[in-house]
């Protein structure tokens, strides 16, 4: 992360968190007993122009699903995201329809998860006496 673009990156954070905050993701709450919360992690991506210029700056917040154990917290792997693109593709061009495409900012925080998932909080948003 350049010193030059310092403001540019935090102004992508807060847009997350507040993203996230908006579309009420998270409660705060100590997990059970015997329960390690997941770690997360800030990954920064920078969205390049055809020229190679900077478009925009932008930063998720992903959990480190890797640091789950099976059995303990979690039981079965299942991801919110659409399926079956190849199919979708196909039946187009079966009935010669015209496929559209758009871009939904924060679509990935439609998907309800079911289960109960306890992830640190992420660094530089921790709430004191709610770690």
């Amino acid at each position: 992360m350049s010193d030059i673009d310092l403001d540019k990156w935090l102004e992508a954070i807060k847009f997350e968190m507040d993203s996230m905050n908006s579309n009420q993701v998270w409660t705060l709450e100590d997990p059970p007993k015997g329960v390690r919360p997941v770690g997360c992690k800030w990954v920064y991506k920078l969205k390049l122009g055809a020229n190679g210029e900077v478009i925009a700056f932008k930063v998720r917040l992903i959990a480190k699903g890797y640091t789950q154990r099976p059995g303990s917290t979690f039981f079965e792997k299942t991801f919110a995201c659409s399926h079956d693109q190849v199919h979708s593709d196909m039946l187009a061009i079966l009935y010669d329809y015209e496929i559209w495409q758009m871009d939904v900012k924060m679509a990935f925080l439609n998907g309800f998860v079911e289960e109960e998932i306890y992830m640190d909080q992420p660094e530089g948003f921790t709430t004191v006496g709610e770690e």
